[in-house]
């Protein structure tokens, strides 16, 4: 083996994903000193209980519960802990002392990035997060490196792995939704306590992180629109497979331009997928990312969003991109936020909506129904009535309308749940990627 200069790799974490980076640092450690051009030693992994069982045997006197000394011992902090504290405290801790940060913490760097990013740049070392957004999908790099000479127009992604999983099994089964929930969280897709997931939290964190990528902007967690999937029902696939479409949650990142001035709009929630759109395609626990750029034009971004030696893969990266600077010197990549859009609500964005109502099947009723939508300034473009001989009486209509602001067309959906003619709104879903 060459005669490499050694940098010491601190991990903090030994969960599936650290484990596992743990595990190919050994395993691998010749190729990727290579590669590296540094041999890269892991000096330890902090854990709360050394003594915790563990599904990857690795040598015992790697683990200390003292994550403090590790740290300031290190060249190479990998941070896979997870949570705010003490990850936080543990980069910032790590910062200070000159080492480079590799993490996957999604939740920390949307809601603590700047601080992160700004500790990075006062000593001049780098953060990496390839793995915070997209699992083993390689996003992160050619956001901001490969298209940074161009401009980044809309970002649709399936960034969440259990989500998908459930939507695509209920669209190819016609499965209900807490059945397949509790199949994910027996095959470990989904957590005991799925909220993260299913209302969409984890889906907004990786939204931040890719829009303040992609458009130069600081986006904090709570300028992103959410919603979540737990009121999708087989029935609403089915109507939506029906019409030519498929549910997925989408995270979106769009740049707006009105009279010439520029903002952004962040937003996750589920939304109608034309078949035809590579997205539609995302099947299972994968993850997928969809970029338009002005000169670049469309492209994808596919695979593993989730799992532990797959996202250790992102993690290996970085840090061997960690050595390489080490070795090259200088000061480390800080983050481009300079562009500073402003990021609009959602009710400013131009989209547009599939209604279903449960209406009196009666003379006057699309007449009545018409007239809301040309009040509230919502053009119709499609118009379907269907009849249930169980249901006597009643109607449903699945109206599509023309683009809107999202505000003109909610405020049509209140009127049209206020009307005397309407039994139910039974279902809004925005359409995307058209």
């Amino acid at each position: 083996m060459t005669d490499y200069r050694r940098l010491r790799v601190a991990l903090l974490g030994a969960g599936a994903v650290g484990s596992q980076v743990a595990s190919l640092l050994l395993k691998h450690g010749d190729e990727l000193a290579d590669r590296a051009g540094a041999a890269l030693e892991l000096a330890g992994i902090a854990v709360r209980d050394v003594d915790a069982p563990r599904e990857v045997d690795l040598p015992r006197e790697l683990y200390t519960t003292d994550a403090e000394s590790l740290i300031t011992g290190a060249d190479i902090v990998i941070e896979l802990m997870g949570g705010i504290e003490p990850a936080r405290s543990h980069i910032l801790l790590a910062l200070g002392s000159g080492a480079d940060v590799v993490t996957a913490n999604k939740a920390l760097l949307a809601t603590h990035g700047p601080e992160v990013f700004e500790s990075a740049d006062r000593v001049g070392a780098s953060v990496y997060y390839e793995a915070a957004a997209a699992g083993a999908i390689p996003i992160i790099r050619p956001l901001r490196d490969s298209l940074a000479g161009d401009r980044v127009v809309r970002i649709m992604g399936i960034v969440n792995g259990t989500t998908n999983y459930i939507l695509d099994r209920m669209d190819s089964e016609g499965a209900d939704f807490a059945d397949v929930l509790a199949d994910a969280q027996r095959l470990g897709y989904a957590e005991a306590d799925p909220t993260a997931d299913v209302e969409g939290y984890d889906a907004a964190q990786k939204a931040a992180i890719l829009a303040s990528l992609a458009f130069h902007t600081a986006v904090p967690l709570e300028a992103v629109h959410r919603e979540g999937i737990t009121t999708i029902t087989a029935a609403m696939i089915e109507e939506a497979r029906d019409a030519g479409f498929v549910i997925k949650l989408l995270a979106v990142c769009e740049r707006l331009i009105d009279d010439a001035a520029e903002s952004i709009s962040v937003r996750v929630y589920p939304a109608l997928v034309p078949r035809s759109h590579p997205l539609a395609s995302v099947h299972g626990a994968n993850n997928a990312v969809f970029v338009e750029a002005e000169a670049a034009g469309s492209l994808m971004f596919y695979g593993a969003g989730a799992g532990g030696v797959q996202t250790a893969s992102a993690v290996l990266g970085d840090v061997v991109s960690a050595a390489r600077r080490h070795i090259a010197g200088g000061v480390g990549q800080g983050e481009s936020t300079r562009a500073n859009l402003p990021i609009v609500p959602i009710g400013h964005v131009t989209t547009r909506y599939q209604i279903t109502l449960e209406v009196d099947d009666e003379p006057g009723v699309l007449a009545a129904i018409a007239g809301i939508l040309s009040e509230g300034g919502v053009s119709v473009a499609t118009v379907v009535q269907t009849v249930d001989p169980d249901q006597e009486g009643t109607a449903r209509l699945m109206i599509g309308t023309h683009t809107a602001t999202d505000s003109a067309l909610s405020d049509t959906v209140a009127r049209l749940d206020a009307s005397d003619v309407v039994e139910k709104v039974v279902s809004v879903l925005r359409v995307e990627g058209e």
